[in-house]
């Protein structure tokens, strides 16, 4: 009776049994529920790119509890442009010989975008084994992330603790997590967009207002090169363009970051380099890493060995120059959503430094209308009034009968016809004036004697008669300036003078040169050095020198040639 009692609670046992571990099971499942409800939210409240990045991988990790996970980005090339590993130690990650490309197991994910499982990785026909350093793996699990039916990447779990296997329920969790970080991963990047175009519009908006507020060009520049290296999270950007000497080198006008107060103004040969490259072909040009000694970089070589981004500032057949942006060893490479907006920017920024020369050259042009109604008022107004005034005093001059009247009046109007050649030279010089006022005859001249009054201890008088900017030949006009010099030289040398007067005059097809001082005079017995280099000079050029005293004492030195011999 006993027995028989105890008998049939055996099948009841076992089916206790079963119904615990499948109560189990029921928590278990339940609890990852639970987890890849609190992961898909967590990624999802993440709107940072990169930060949203790692916490996928962490959020698979503990979902599937394995010792490691990373994420591979695939780039356009259908290689890796982006590995982020997590449970690997900074000594580990330091003996690691080379990081994922895309090949082997990871490239079968990338070609064959399906879940894939496996209890030992060597075994699989795809694996390429591990690089030198790489710590052992056997379990793995792989699962790739879809946007929009386009493969983003990849999640590779390995190692699952305790020496399990991944099953079945894993590879379901993970799967479904892959499928809510692609909606987080959409999402980080249409806000990444959106806050690098905000940015964007930012930096072109500040660019645009300091080239048309009147800042130089290198401002501009080096503002240009700032805020691109900013929106790219660049190392170092610099701004390069060719010398306008036509000697085929190219100059870095502007840099940023790292390296870049020594590259301001460096010259180097753009031969073969990438810099030309760009510059002929008006299209930006990516580099997933400089490496030394493989082409033409004198520029590169000077920068971080990171990913780089040349873009052309402007669009051919006006291409400006080239911008250079370079990130540093081991950083991502630049994405085409960001080649794209740099690529933008630059062409935009190129378009206000077009409008910046065009504002320039108006004010220019408006200055040369403003420099020719003046010399033409000069003319027709103020030159025709003090010529009647002159012939008016000439006139009366003739009706006065005291000698010492009729002699003020003639000094006056002297000092009148002195005034005319004056402001006649004035015009001429308005009238000539150049867009390079440095390279001009005048300012030559002006020059000389400017740098003669340091050595007398004050200011010669200068006068600057007749059209010398137009009419004088340049192999002419070069004679003028050491001429004026060495004349100069000599007063400082051996007059003693406390007054010196200059006067340049084009007049009748004669060019002449006059320098008078009210020194001691020229001495009885001196050496001739100087003023022989002043005669041989005009007798070279069919001319003539000479050198006396003056009607009030000093010295009076002449130095005249033809125009035309």
């Amino acid at each position: 009776m006993f027995e028989s009692e105890l008998l049939p609670k055996l099948p009841l046992d076992s089916l206790l049994a079963e119904v615990q571990s499948r109560l189990q099971a029921v928590v278990s499942a339940r609890d990852g529920v639970h987890a890849l409800l609190e992961a898909v939210v967590s990624i999802g409240r993440e709107l940072d790119l990169e930060t949203a990045l790692r916490r996928i991988v962490e959020a698979a990790i503990d979902l599937v509890d394995c010792r490691y996970g990373a994420l591979g980005v695939v780039g356009p090339d259908g290689q890796l442009a982006q590995f982020i590993p997590l449970g690997l130690t900074a000594g580990e990650i330091a003996r690691i010989a080379e990081w994922p490309h895309g090949r082997g197991l990871l490239g079968l994910l990338i070609k064959e975008p399906e879940p894939l499982r496996l209890a030992e990785i060597s075994e699989h026909a795809e694996s390429y084994g591990f690089p030198e350093g790489h710590p052992p793996m056997r379990s793995f699990l792989g699962v790739p992330i879809l946007i929009r039916g386009e493969v983003f990447g990849n999640l590779y779990l390995t190692e699952k603790n305790g020496g399990r296997e991944f099953d079945e329920q894993d590879e379901t969790i993970v799967t479904a997590l892959a499928t809510a970080a692609g909606i987080a991963i959409e999402n980080a990047r249409l806000y990444d967009a959106s806050r690098r175009r905000e940015t964007w519009l930012d930096a072109l908006a500040e660019v645009t207002q300091a080239l048309l507020s009147g800042s130089s060009v290198d401002e501009a520049l080096t503002l240009i090169a700032t805020h691109a290296r900013t929106m790219s999270s660049a190392a170092s950007a610099v701004v390069v363009a060719p010398d306008d000497d036509g000697s085929g080198l190219m100059r870095v006008l502007a840099a940023d970051g790292d390296g870049s107060p020594p590259l301001r103004g460096v010259r180097f040969s753009a031969a073969g380099t990438l810099s030309q490259t760009v510059l002929e072909s008006g299209e930006p040009r990516t580099v997933t890493a400089i490496e030394r000694g493989v082409e033409p970089a004198p520029l590169l070589d000077q920068l971080p060995t990171g990913p780089a981004l040349l873009v052309p500032l402007g669009s051919r057949p006006r291409v400006r120059g080239v911008l250079v942006l370079v990130k540093r060893d081991g950083d991502p490479p630049f994405a085409g959503a960001a080649v794209r907006m740099l690529h933008a920017f630059a062409s935009q920024a190129a378009v206000g430094l077009e409008l910046a020369d065009a504002r320039k050259e108006a004010e220019r042009h408006g200055l040369v209308d403003d420099r020719e109604r003046i010399a033409r008022d000069l003319h027709d107004v103020v030159v025709q009034r003090l010529f009647a005034s002159a012939m008016s005093l000439t006139a009366a001059a003739r009706l006065i009968d005291r000698p010492d009247v009729a002699s003020r009046v003639e000094r006056t109007v002297d000092d009148l016809d002195a005034t005319i050649r004056q402001i006649r030279s004035t015009i001429f010089a308005l009238q000539s004036a150049k867009e390079d006022a440095s390279d001009t005859l005048r300012r030559r001249l002006v020059t000389t004697v400017q740098a003669a009054a340091d050595q007398l201890g004050f200011a010669p008088g200068l006068q600057l008669v007749g059209e010398l900017d137009n009419a004088v030949p340049d192999e002419l006009g070069d004679q003028l300036a050491p001429v004026l010099q060495e004349s100069l030289s000599n007063v400082v040398r051996h007059a003693h003078a406390h007054q010196v007067t200059a006067v340049v005059e084009l007049a009748g097809g004669w060019l002449r040169v006059s320098v008078a001082d009210d020194g001691v005079g020229l001495p009885a017995q001196r050496r001739n050095s100087g003023l022989a280099n002043l005669a041989e000079r005009a007798e070279l050029l069919g001319g003539r020198f000479t050198a006396g005293p003056g009607v009030a004492g000093g010295t009076v030195v002449r130095w005249e040639v033809p125009l035309r011999r």
